[in-house]
């Protein structure tokens, strides 16, 4: 997902609002509070390579960069995070994963992530690479 675009908001902007009873960005059969809010607060970590993916794409639709930082590898993480304004995260599929398991060290997440940017439909494909620094799932960047 995009990190610099056009026309930016830098990451100490106020992020949008998420209603704690809201169906989860992610996708998931729950509420935002109950799922990927869970894992923004800091209450809890992803506990698999997909659901830091799925967390990860909440955390862009709340414009959340704090969370995305935080979940970001040491050696690849950028120094902030750009958000475009105009655009609205509307739905995430999950193609599939290899790896990534509480099991695992590594894996990859296949993923489209749909959004909405001045009334046009759009998606973003991509493979991402996920690896666990000190215990905790991490995005490394595209496969």
């Amino acid at each position: 997902m995009t990190r610099n675009s056009e026309r930016t908001t830098r990451n100490n902007a106020r992020p949008p609002a998420a209603a704690p009873t809201a169906p989860c960005p992610c996708g998931l059969d729950a509420s935002y509070r109950d799922c990927c809010g869970r894992l923004h607060s800091g209450e809890a970590a992803a506990p698999t390579a997909e659901r830091l993916m799925r967390s990860r794409f909440s955390a862009f639709a709340v414009r959340d960069a704090a969370y995305l930082l935080r979940t970001w590898h040491s050696t690849t993480r950028p120094a902030d995070i750009a958000f475009e304004p105009k655009q609205q995260w509307t739905r995430l599929e999950i193609l599939g994963a290899t790896g990534g398991s509480a099991f695992h060290t590594e894996g990859t997440v296949e993923f489209r992530a749909h959004y909405r940017l001045r009334g046009h439909e759009d998606s973003q494909h991509e493979l991402s690479r996920f690896v666990r620094e000190d215990g905790l799932w991490v995005y490394l960047g595209e496969a």
